[in-house]
C-alpha cells in the first residue's frame, strides 16, 4: 500500500495531443453523450408510461437503457471535461472508482443482453409457454442475477487494480482508467495479473457472445416453421438485438481477449463499447420496432396534447 500511495493521482494521456483534434472530439462526444441521454430517457419514459412495460422484452429494455446511461456516464463526462479544459488528471481513488463502475455497469449490461436473448428464444421457440416462463417474478430474478453478475465480474478487477504497486510513471495511455493501461505502468511483474484479467473480462465477453450466438442460431432455425408475417416480426426484433450485441461485444473481445498488453487501437475500439454502441441503442431499438415507435408516439403526443390550453 505504501508503494501504491507514492502516486496520489494519474495523468490520462487521452485520445490525441493535437488541439484541433481535441476540439473536434469535444464537440463530437458532447453531441454523442447528449444524444445518448435523450434517447435512452425517451425509451425509459415511453415504456414506463405505456402498456409495453408489462411485456418482458421491454421490461429488460428499460434496464438496458438505464445501464447504458450509468455505464457511459462513468467515462464520458470525464473525457468531455478533459477535452474542454485540457486538465487530464484523475486522483487514485477516482481512478479506482471509474474502473470499478465501468466494469460493474458493463457487466450488468452484458447479462441483461443475455436475458433479452433468452426472452426472444422463449417467445419464438416456446410461444405457448411464454407468459408462464417469462412472468414478472422470473424477469426480476434475471435482472437481479445480472446485477450479481456485474458485481462478481467487477470486484476481482478492482481487487487486482488496488494491489498493483505504482512507484514510477503515473501517465495512463488511455482516456479512462482501465486495468490493462494500469498494468503497463505498475512497477512489478504483472504477468499473472494480466492472465487473470484475460480470464475474467475476456472469457466473460467470449462465453456470453457464444451463448448469444448459439441462441440466435436456434431462433433463426425455428423461424423456418413460422408464417411470413411471424418471421418478419420476429426478425425485426432479433436483428435489432443482434446489431447491439455485435457493436458491444466485437470491440470488447478485441480489447480483453488477448495477451495482456496495450495497443494504440485500443482507444478507438474502446470508443465503440463505451460511447458509440450505447448511443446507437435507442435508434436501433426504435427505428426497426413498430411497437416502440407507436408507444412513443402515443405517450408524447398525449403529453403534448394535455399541455395545450
Amino acid at each position: 500500500m505504501e508503494n501504491q500511495r507514492n502516486i496520489s493521482q494519474f495523468i490520462l494521456l487521452g485520445l490525441s495531443y493535437d488541439q484541433n483534434i481535441q476540439t473536434f472530439c469535444f464537440v463530437l462526444f458532447l453531441f454523442c453523450y447528449i444524444s445518448l441521454l435523450v434517447g435512452n430517457l425517451l425509451i425509459l419514459i415511453s415504456i414506463r408510461c405505456s402498456p409495453l412495460f408489462n411485456q418482458p422484452m421491454y421490461y429488460f429494455l428499460i434496464h438496458l437503457s438505464s445501464m447504458d446511461i450509468c455505464y457511459t456516464s462513468s467515462v464520458t463526462p470525464k473525457l468531455i471535461g478533459d477535452l474542454l479544459w485540457g486538465r487530464k488528471n484523475i486522483s487514485y481513488d477516482n481512478c479506482m472508482l471509474q474502473l470499478f463502475s465501468m466494469h460493474f455497469f458493463g457487466g450488468i449490461e452484458i447479462f441483461i443482453l443475455t436475458a433479452m436473448a433468452f426472452d426472444r428464444y422463449v417467445a419464438i421457440c416456446k410461444p405457448l409457454h411464454y407468459m408462464i416462463i417469462m412472468n414478472r417474478t422470473k424477469c426480476n430474478l434475471l435482472v437481479l442475477a445480472a446485477w450479481a453478475g456485474g458485481a462478481v465480474h467487477s470486484m476481482p478487477q478492482l481487487s487486482m487494480a488496488i494491489q498493483l504497486p505504482f512507484c514510477g510513471s503515473n501517465e495512463i495511455d488511455h482516456y479512462f482508467c482501465d486495468i490493462f493501461p494500469l498494468l503497463k505502468i505498475a512497477c512489478a511483474d504483472t504477468y499473472i495479473t494480466g492472465i487473470l484479467v484475460v480470464a475474467n473480462s475476456g472469457m466473460v465477453a467470449l462465453v456470453t457472445f457464444v451463448v448469444l450466438f448459439v441462441s440466435y442460431v436456434i431462433i433463426l432455425f425455428t423461424l423456418r416453421n413460422h408464417s411470413a408475417e411471424g418471421r418478419r416480426k420476429a426478425l425485426s426484433t432479433c436483428v435489432s438485438h443482434i446489431t447491439v450485441v455485435i457493436l458491444f461485444f466485437g470491440p470488447s473481445i478485441f480489447d480483453y481477449l488477448r495477451p495482456p498488453t496495450t495497443y494504440p487501437e485500443d482507444k478507438v475500439f474502446a470508443l465503440f463499447y463505451t460511447i458509440i454502441a450505447p448511443m446507437l441503442n435507442p435508434l436501433i431499438y426504435t427505428l426497426r420496432n413498430s411497437e416502440m415507435k407507436n408507444a412513443m408516439r402515443k405517450v408524447w403526443c398525449q403529453r403534448l396534447f394535455l399541455k395545450e390550453p
